[in-house]
C-alpha cells in the first residue's frame, strides 16, 4: 500500500459523473490513501448557506468507493453496503472543503475507509466510516 496511482481512467472525473456534478476535486489518489476538495456551492447548501448534510455524505463516499476501486482485482467493481455519518461542524458557502480517506481494512471481499473532512480553519466537519463490498 501506499503506491501512487497516476490520475487515470478511476481518478478522472469523467468517469465519476457524479464526483463531476458535485467538483470534486482529487488532490492525490494512491491505493491507501485519497485527498481531495470540494468548494461549497449555493446548490450544495440548505437553508442558511450551509453544507448539505447529504451532500457532505455524497463526498465521502465517492472517495470511499474510488479508494475501494484503486483495490480491486481486474474485472471487479465495487458497491458501499454501509457507511456511518458523524456530523461535528458546519461548512459555509463558500468554503473549500478538504478530506481524506484512508485505508482501515482491504481484504479480498470487503474494505473498510475513514474519510476525514474539515473546514479552511481546521475544524473537523464529519467523519465518516464505509464498508465497501468487492463485486466479481
Amino acid at each position: 500500500m501506499g503506491s501512487s496511482v497516476a490520475k487515470d481512467a478511476k481518478t478522472d472525473s469523467a468517469t465519476q459523473p457524479f464526483a463531476k456534478l458535485m467538483n470534486v476535486e482529487i488532490v492525490s489518489a494512491e491505493r491507501d490513501r485519497i485527498t481531495a476538495r470540494l468548494l461549497v456551492r449555493p446548490e450544495l447548501c440548505t437553508s442558511g448557506h450551509i453544507l448539505h448534510g447529504g451532500a457532505i455524505m455524497a463526498f465521502a463516499d465517492g472517495l470511499g468507493g474510488l479508494a475501494a476501486s484503486l483495490n480491486l482485482p481486474e474485472g471487479a467493481g465495487t458497491t458501499t453496503v454501509e457507511s456511518k455519518t458523524n456530523f461535528f461542524a458546519a461548512g459555509r458557502e463558500g468554503e473549500t472543503i478538504s478530506a481524506e480517506t484512508t485505508a482501515l481494512h482491504v481484504g479480498r471481499r470487503t474494505s473498510v475507509w475513514q474519510t476525514r473532512l474539515w473546514r479552511p480553519d481546521g475544524k473537523l466537519v464529519a467523519l465518516v466510516t464505509q464498508t465497501q463490498l468487492v463485486l466479481t
